[in-house]
């Protein structure tokens, strides 16, 4: 049984990326379009991890990462982001705690390994 990513960007073109670069090295991706959709889904499709697009309409990545962190604290989250300013990802890792801060664009190499750590982090 492959590992399941889900994959919350409010740009299909990433996801549709994502997938391509991450299902070639055995890793089920399942796509949502905003925090709402990944909030309503993450029950039902039960990810390994999740990565999490900062910048979203209606409800931020902050605040979709807050509320998957109280219905499933131990599920690792990596934000994705275009946000790539050294106080940005000081503040998503150090103060808001999320477990990897990727930022766009990324190598095809960098977006493998950096998910395979987080998916380890669920083992753990």
């Amino acid at each position: 049984m492959c590992p399941k990513i889900m994959v919350v960007d409010d740009e299909p073109d990433t996801i549709d990326l994502v997938k391509l670069i991450l299902e070639s090295e055995d890793i089920e991706v399942v796509g949502a379009k905003s925090g709402f959709e990944c909030l309503e889904s993450i029950e039902e499709e039960r990810p390994d991890a999740i990565l999490l697009d900062i910048m979203m309409p209606d409800m931020n990545g902050w605040e979709t990462f807050h509320k998957i962190k109280e219905k499933e604290p131990a599920l690792p989250v990596a934000m994705l982001t275009v946000k790539s300013q050294e106080f940005d990802k000081m503040l998503g890792l150090h103060v808001l705690k999320a477990d990897d801060y990727i930022t766009k664009p990324f190598s095809r190499k960098e977006l493998i390994q950096r998910t395979k750590e987080l998916l380890e982090m669920k083992l753990q």
